[in-house]
């Protein structure tokens, strides 16, 4: 089975749209979309009744971060992601809000996790941006292959028989094979906000026969996404980070 895996939407209709496209012409016959459909971006709503959509087809669908912001106020986050969850809120239906609070924090899927953030403390909302910390979520599940987001950037950990974590730097669009001697973290890039100075957004795909993870890079209208930012009011910042991918 070839599986799409999708994070980090952040209500950019535009980016979604693009990696759907892409999930489409690879042939993808299930999509897992990894949390955080909404904030920042300037269609939320949108991307909440796509993604609904899929789902009733057969996507399996996790809680993020903004996800959860969207019921709970109490959430910390940067004064710019704070400005426009208070904006989402306000354009999201109650029946959208409900929905995203509804999601679960994480999946098993065979031998393999789907979740937002990292495996330990989940509510906790971790990055996983070293060794140490792929280690901690290694440690707190049992999947051979685990798939998260939440850092925008993409990273392969894996965990050998002998406990030593070792972290990779994905290379685009080529077939990374996944030993079964090992265990492994894949941290997905962001569809609708990378942060990796590359502006494109991020698709994985998961071949379950092969054990093989690709990462992609799609191009969308990123000047649309920027001119409704512009024109909701968000702040400027968000605007610029689809730009210059951080």
């Amino acid at each position: 089975m070839l599986i799409a895996l999708l994070s980090d939407i952040h209500a950019n209709r535009e980016a979604f749209e693009a990696c759907l496209a892409v999930a489409d012409r690879f042939g993808a016959e299930r999509l897992v979309i990894l949390g955080d459909i909404v904030g920042y971006g300037p269609d939320p709503e949108w991307c909440v009744d796509r993604t609904r959509a899929l789902q009733a087809e057969g996507a399996l669908v996790i809680r993020g971060n903004h996800d959860q912001a969207c019921k709970d106020a109490s959430q910390t986050m940067t004064d710019a992601a704070r400005r426009a969850m208070d904006w989402t809120r306000n354009q999201l239906s109650e029946d959208a809000r409900r929905y995203l609070g509804s999601l679960p924090m994480s999946l098993v899927d065979d031998d393999r996790l789907y979740i937002h953030a990292e495996a330990s403390e989940p509510g906790r909302w971790r990055y996983v941006l070293s060794a140490d910390e792929a280690a901690r979520h290694l440690g707190a599940c049992t999947a051979t292959v685990s798939f998260c987001g939440h850092t925008h950037r993409p990273a392969l950990y894996s965990l050998s028989s002998t406990g030593k974590v070792t972290q990779f730097t994905p290379c685009s669009d080529q077939a990374i094979p996944l030993s079964a001697s090992r265990r492994w973290l894949a941290v997905m890039g962001a569809v609708g906000q990378p942060r990796d100075d590359n502006s494109k957004a991020a698709i994985g795909l998961y071949d379950t026969g092969a054990r093989a993870l690709r990462y992609l890079r799609v191009s969308y209208d990123i000047d649309k996404t920027v001119g409704k930012i512009h024109a909701a009011c968000l702040p400027e910042s968000l605007a610029g980070r689809l730009v210059t991918g951080r």
